[in-house]
């Protein structure tokens, strides 16, 4: 019997809703087990993840450290600033007001370009820096405009500071923010904060880390938009390490104001006894300040394209053919390996015939038999082109590279040359694509006289000098030191504490009797710009490199005088010396690039340097008032 329909509709109405009920129920147990998760399984998980959306981590640049010289002057500081920047959602036109702003100070054209593009690109709410390194004059003049220039403000931020300019620029390099490729080397996130700022030359690129310091956080609260709303805490981090220099500033300066009539030059003073470098200069330079606050693009181009190389340290990068500097090493290498005495002679007829080539000394008379004091001390070409080939050249670099020529000196600054002292070995390797380039006795002769491949810089021939007067230690160029040196220096560290180079005392008296000989008697190359005062005497040794062949024409008619020639085409003037001869305590070496002859133009400038030396620091007392230094205070702002 068939069921009443009313009953059939009834049993289907109620299966459909159980199901509905039991969907409803299953969905009901999923929304509930998932809110359980959400709210008691992972509540850590997402109430951290929620905090890290309220809460903003930043990180905080700490102060650099600071670089003082041996007296505890400044050399590079952190100074207050100022800098404006602007908001660009509060500034409307951007265009309108930069111009405003333009009107009250000065904006260089591609930096107004640049803050448009930042502009365009970044969040109109973050700031974006206009301009740096502002004066309290400016920051005054725009305050007092600020009803006109709306979304501008001005802030303090620490900003590095010079105080002597270019008196010490080669020396201490400066800073400037890290570029793509130090930012993909190096994985600090500091570097990629548009404030922070890396050493990029000097001593500020040498010993980055440890200026660098570590750096600090901030902790903000942001809203939905990502606005800061209030600091919640803040960790300033540790600042940067303060590093002292062996460099006096007031040598520094007699230094580069000898330097100043010539275009290119360099002179080096150290303690043969400790390594202290008391000198570093170079000339031309340039004002590292420049280069922190608002230096144009074309100012910057100009700078790197000059041909006389502002930003080069000849001191350090600067190769030269060491010329008759380099026969002290010559003498010494023939007394070392017993290929000649101190007595033996040579006769020098003005030009020394090997073959079919005529090899000349500057004497173009001769200076007739002459031993090994003589030759020094007048510095005969004939002697050394027969002593060198005597030797034998790879004998003649072993010795060069003991007294530091051609090796690095150790001072650890960057862009530092080794120079070059060339064997049979090194010219077999480099000529390998020309293998009928094998050394020729030539060519020994040449170097006899430190011409032809031979290179130095002026700090190897400092380095090179003060071995040969500290009695043959290895002394090492030291720049960095833990405390402020102040004026005692001579006996802070005994040359003997140093590596022996293994010279017998008898010959390195020989060399620097000769030094003193070409120094202080009248037949010597330096005599008449030797140092008189009585105590103060130097002992040392001219020389001029050649940078250009002298043609047979010239020699006939009598070689073209340097000041004649183009300044290119004019010999390098070289000296080296140290003082006092009776008891050895600086070393020196100057170069005049292009400068003529070294006995003119280079031996007056290390007089001068060296006599100011001994008297500042006293070969009669150990001390010098320190009542002498003027406050720190007064030396912010200076330049040379």
């Amino acid at each position: 019997m068939p069921m009443p329909e009313h009953l059939e509709q009834s049993r289907t109405f109620t299966r459909r809703l159980m199901l509905l009920m039991g969907v409803q129920g299953l969905a009901l147990s999923g929304l509930v087990a998932r809110i359980y998760q959400l709210q008691v399984s992972d509540s850590t998980k997402y109430s951290t993840l929620a905090e890290e959306n309220r809460i903003n981590t930043r990180l905080l640049v700490p102060p650099r450290g600071e670089v003082f010289d041996r007296h505890g002057r400044p050399l590079a500081v952190n100074e207050e600033y100022y800098r404006v920047f602007m908001v660009a959602e509060k500034l409307g036109d951007v265009e309108r007001v930069l111009g405003r702003l333009a009107g009250i100070i000065e904006l260089d054209p591609e930096a107004w370009e640049q803050v448009l593009r930042d502009a365009k690109q970044k969040r109109r709410f973050l700031p974006i820096t206009i301009a740096s390194g502002l004066t309290w004059d400016e920051v005054a003049q725009i305050e007092v405009n600020a009803p006109d220039l709306p979304g501008i403000q001005t802030e303090k931020i620490l900003v590095r500071r010079y105080p002597f300019g270019e008196l010490v620029s080669h020396l201490v390099g400066y800073v400037g923010p890290a570029d793509k490729h130090q930012q993909a080397r190096d994985p600090d996130p500091l570097l990629r904060l548009p404030e922070f700022r890396i050493g990029k030359s000097g001593i500020e690129s040498k010993y980055d880390m440890k200026l660098r310091g570590r750096r600090g956080v901030q902790r903000v609260e942001i809203n939905a938009s990502g606005r800061v709303q209030r600091e919640i805490g803040r960790n300033e981090g540790k600042p940067g390490e303060d590093l002292y220099t062996t460099i006096d500033t007031t040598l520094q300066r007699k230094a580069l104001s000898l330097l100043q009539p010539h275009l290119a030059a360099s002179i080096v003073v150290m303690d043969i006894h400790t390594g202290d470098v008391l000198v570093m200069a170079s000339t031309p330079g340039y004002d590292p300040n420049l280069l922190i606050r608002r230096l144009s693009g074309k100012t910057w181009r100009a700078l790197r394209s000059s041909k006389l190389g502002p930003f080069h340290n000849r001191a350090i990068a600067g190769q030269y053919a060491p010329g008759s500097t380099f026969k002290m090493v010559v003498a010494l290498a023939g007394l070392d390996t017993k290929s000649v005495k101190s007595t033996t002679k040579f006769t020098c007829n003005g030009v020394f015939q090997m073959g079919k080539a005529n090899f000349h000394c500057w004497n173009r008379r001769g200076h007739g038999p002459v031993a090994m004091r003589e030759a020094l001390r007048s510095s005969c070409d004939v002697y050394f082109y027969k002593l060198a080939l005597e030797i034998g050249i790879d004998q003649i670099a072993e010795t060069a590279n003991r007294l530091g020529i051609g090796v690095s000196t150790g001072i650890g600054l960057p862009a530092e040359k080794r120079g070059l002292m060339p064997t049979k070995a090194w010219k077999h390797a480099s000529f390998r694509d020309k293998p009928d380039q094998i050394w020729q006795r030539g060519e020994t002769a040449i170097a006899g006289i430190g011409q032809g491949f031979v290179l130095a810089t002026p700090l190897q021939l400092a380095v090179m000098t003060a071995r040969l007067a500290n009695g043959g230690y290895a002394v090492t160029p030291r720049l960095i030191t833990n405390q402020p040196s102040g004026y005692q220096t001579a006996h802070q560290l005994a040359s003997s504490e140093f590596r022996s180079l293994g010279f017998q005392i008898a010959h390195l008296d020989t060399i620097k009797d000769a030094m003193s000989a070409a120094t202080n008697e009248r037949a010597g190359t330096a005599f008449w710009t030797r140092i008189t005062d009585k105590g103060f005497e130097m002992a040392g040794k001219t020389g001029t490199s050649q940078v250009r062949r002298i043609t047979a024409a010239e020699r006939a008619r009598g070689v073209i005088s340097n000041d004649r020639l183009p300044w290119h085409r004019r010999d390098h003037a070289l000296f080296v010396a140290y003082a006092p001869k009776d008891d050895p305590r600086f070393a020196c070496a100057v170069i005049v690039e292009h400068g003529g002859s070294g006995s003119k133009v280079a031996a007056p400038l290390a007089k001068e340097i060296l006599l100011e030396a001994q008297k500042r620091y006293g070969i009669r007392s150990d001390r010098v008032s320190l009542d002498d230094i003027p406050p720190h205070a007064s030396l912010l702002g200076h330049r040379p």
